[in-house]
């Protein structure tokens, strides 16, 4: 085997990508590609009863859709299980391990050192003395999860195994097999563990844990990757927005943080807008177009030049592709939501009496423009001798249900003079 950097992502298809499971892969992926190496897939699927197509099949389109790729595999445990089985026997004609009913054990000798030189926390111990002595094969016939990764990490010549701090108890008696099997050992890279913004185990009490969920919510997925680079990691110049192909010239498992990284949903919905902010409005259509369709707001026949134009004006203010939607719910239909709240403050007898000749002069307009609508509405303001607010926000409630959104009149001119001054007489009827 050459000198070659060879890393692995391994997933047990129980359950959709967990965002860590997502770092994990990302963190692999970066270093066999900063160092010229291999990327390997490897799908741990020997817990049967559990394992299901259907989430392997999202665990793979995740892992694209996060920019991830591999160069070998995906390879299965659940067709290398002779393999697994021979290496077992192999253990027990050295006399290092016995059977027990249909089942192979390890025997654990106590009273020696396992020393792990981590390349994340440096030297990690432990004494044998507290490992019990180690299932290989489970008496049903499936491989034990320990046995079955040093046997493939061998097998597929993996050089460095760079996974989180979870797995650090494993590695002793991982170590031991390596040594029992008479296996070169790799390299270990234990990454500090995700949590919530106050501390505690990631958990749906954070929001979503898995990379599904925030694919699903809106999130684009060079924002995604770029965030989950950073629990953990800091490019040169403390530089926050990084694509993944400015990280792979950078990235070397070394520098990963030792201390625990914190999840913070503000700073990911911070992140996403940035990088919608720089995306165009041709390539934000069909994200949002989709977004949209799926839930009923619009149809297949959607106007797309009226489309492209929401998209503009609102492109700077909402934070996923989801929040588009409730953003923007009075272009779509009339019985859009009001806020009460903002109905009891603003809609009283003065600002009606303001609305009025509003909608008077506006329905001599023509045309009908964002510049031309502000002219008049800074014309009847100064005539009445009441602050731009006054006429402002008993527009915006009459014309979207909300204070809130893009410029009001940018609104106005997108929903067209028919629909403004119906809706104007509406709230003053």
């Amino acid at each position: 085997m050459s000198d070659q950097v060879r890393v692995r992502f391994a997933p047990s298809p129980t359950g959709f990508l967990h965002l860590g499971s997502g770092r994990t892969a990302l963190f692999n992926w970066l270093f066999a590609r900063h160092t010229g190496g291999k990327m390997i897939l490897r799908i741990e699927d020997t817990d049967r009863e559990r394992s299901k197509k259907e989430f392997l099949d999202e665990i793979l389109l995740d892992l694209k859709w996060l920019g991830i790729d591999w160069d070998e595999g995906p390879f299965f445990q659940s067709e290398r299980g002779e393999m697994y089985r021979k290496a077992a026997e192999g253990l027990i004609d050295k006399g290092l391990a016995y059977r027990e009913g249909n089942a192979i054990i390890f025997k654990v000798h106590p009273g020696k050192t396992i020393k792990i030189p981590d390349i994340i926390h440096g030297d990690i111990e432990f004494k044998t003395d507290e490992i019990k002595d180690q299932v290989l094969i489970k008496s049903d016939g499936s491989p034990a999860y320990n046995f079955c990764c040093v046997v493939d990490d061998d097998a597929m010549g993996i050089t460095h195994i760079i996974r989180g701090d979870d797995h650090i108890s494993n590695t002793p008696k991982q170590i031991l097999f390596y040594e029992a099997l008479g296996l070169k050992q790799p390299l270990f890279a234990h990454m500090p563990l995700m949590m919530g913004k106050d501390g505690a185990k990631l958990s749906k009490r954070h929001g979503g844990t898995s990379v599904t969920e925030y694919k699903e919510e809106g999130f684009l997925p060079e924002a995604l990757a770029n965030y989950l680079l950073l629990l953990g990691w800091m490019p040169s110049g403390g530089k926050e927005i990084i694509s993944l192909g400015d990280a792979q010239k950078e990235f070397d498992v070394k520098d990963i943080n030792n201390v625990q990284a914190r999840f913070d949903i503000d700073k990911l919905k911070w992140m996403n807008s940035e990088y919608i902010k720089l995306k165009s409005v041709e390539d934000l259509y069909p994200m949002i177009f989709g977004k949209l369709l799926k839930s009923g707001v619009v149809g297949e026949n959607v106007d797309k030049a009226f489309l492209l134009k929401i998209i503009e004006l609102y492109k700077a203010r909402f934070k996923t592709l989801s929040e588009f939607a409730s953003l923007t719910e009075c272009f779509f239909k009339d019985d859009y939501r009001v806020d009460e709240a903002d109905r009891a403050k603003y809609i009283n007898d003065d600002s009606k009496k303001l609305l009025g000749i509003f909608l008077g002069r506006l329905k001599t307009l023509d045309p009908f423009t964002a510049h031309a609508v502000e002219e008049i509405c800074r014309k009847i303001v100064e005539e009445s001798g009441v602050k731009a607010s006054a006429l402002i926000h008993p527009t915006r409630v009459a014309v979207s249900g909300i204070t809130k959104g893009a410029g009001l009149f940018e609104m106005m001119e997108v929903l067209g003079k028919q629909k403004v001054i119906e809706r104007i007489e509406r709230v003053c009827a």
